[in-house]
């Protein structure tokens, strides 16, 4: 398999995190792809040229890294990240939905702060930002469960990516529950392995 991803994409390292959790990441060859400048290797697999994307080892390319997820769990005989049924499963792809939300405004914030600033993108910045913190009360609210699958997965992602990104508006201090859960849940190999640096 060939995964073209980005060291700083917490979605890329969402599907490394899966790879290394069921024990196939030696199976992935990594390509680092800088998807602003389209690069012709990627555009050929990914019309989106966004990363991550996977390419299978019969040359099926996969991208959107929920969907790249969901095909790793289906390689190799580990007990899957993606609960097969019932109230667990909903669990797991509901936390993975609401990671890649925060995710999804964490990245478009961080994309507008390097521009020129304007009093309407501030507007925007701020409405971002809100999402976070109203995704990430959500989560102390309903802190995921101690076992790794797919949400906890995503979830601890998303917060690693604030980490990164915006050290400087720390959320541990307001979300005690949630912060002991990813104190816990950050040394998983599959984590611990994808610390963007």
């Amino acid at each position: 398999m060939k995964l073209f991803f980005s060291p700083t994409s917490p979605y890329a390292r969402k599907v490394m995190a899966c790879a290394i959790t069921r024990g196939i990441d030696a199976q992935i060859e990594c390509v680092t792809a800088d998807p602003w400048t389209s690069p012709a290797a990627l555009l050929a697999v990914n019309p989106l040229s966004k990363v991550p994307c996977l390419v299978s080892p019969d040359g099926f390319a996969l991208f959107d890294s929920p969907v790249i997820c969901e095909y790793l769990d289906t390689v190799g005989d580990v007990i899957p990240l993606v609960p097969a049924h019932g109230a667990a499963r909903w669990r797991a792809l509901k936390l993975q939905a609401l990671a890649d939300g925060i995710l999804d405004a964490a990245i478009l914030r961080r994309r507008e702060m390097m521009r020129p600033r304007e009093a309407e993108r501030e507007a925007g910045m701020a409405r971002q930002r809100d999402v976070v913190a109203r995704s990430v009360d959500a989560l102390e609210g309903e802190v995921p469960p101690r076992h790794v699958d797919i949400g906890g997965i995503a979830v601890a992602c998303a917060l690693g990516y604030l980490d990164f990104r915006f050290a400087d508006e720390p959320w541990r201090a307001t979300h005690p529950k949630l912060a002991a859960w990813y104190a816990e849940f950050a040394i998983e190999p599959g984590l611990a392995r994808t610390v963007p640096a």
